[in-house]
């Protein structure tokens, strides 16, 4: 499976799920090639609204680019929305992490997993379902 249907499949596998929790949730058309800043996933209920950049990745770490990073967080303050990192590692479930706990290296930004295990949420964290 080439790496764009890998993300774009993960992205959907989110929308369900959203969905599925009483969320409503839309992925984005164009993300990262569109003129305007625009996360990969809108979600939200009455009380929240969350701006998601997806990523999938094997490795055990995921590196973000700054762009990518900086037009997350401008969209979410624009929109009202917490900018968030949705990162599923291979054979792990998602991990979601502020995009201000990210690691800067360098030119771009770095994830781990085993920050993402310590600073991130997992999905039922992320929309308050902590039952």
């Amino acid at each position: 499976m080439h790496a764009k249907s890998k993300g774009t499949n993960a992205e959907r596998e989110l929308i369900h799920l959203f969905w599925s929790h009483e969320w409503a949730a839309i992925r984005t058309a164009g993300s990262g090639s569109n003129h305007y800043p625009s996360p990969d996933i809108i979600a939200g209920n009455a009380i929240r609204k969350v701006a998601l950049e997806c990523k999938v990745t094997k490795e055990i770490k995921q590196y973000l680019t700054k762009k990518e990073v900086d037009e997350l967080q401008e969209y979410a303050r624009r929109f009202g929305a917490e900018s968030w990192i949705a990162v599923k590692f291979d054979r792990v479930n998602w991990f979601f992490v502020p995009a201000s706990e990210l690691e800067c290296a360098g030119e771009s930004f770095v994830l781990r997993l085993e920050d993402a295990k310590l600073k991130g949420l997992q999905f039922d964290e992320l929309i308050g379902n902590n039952a």
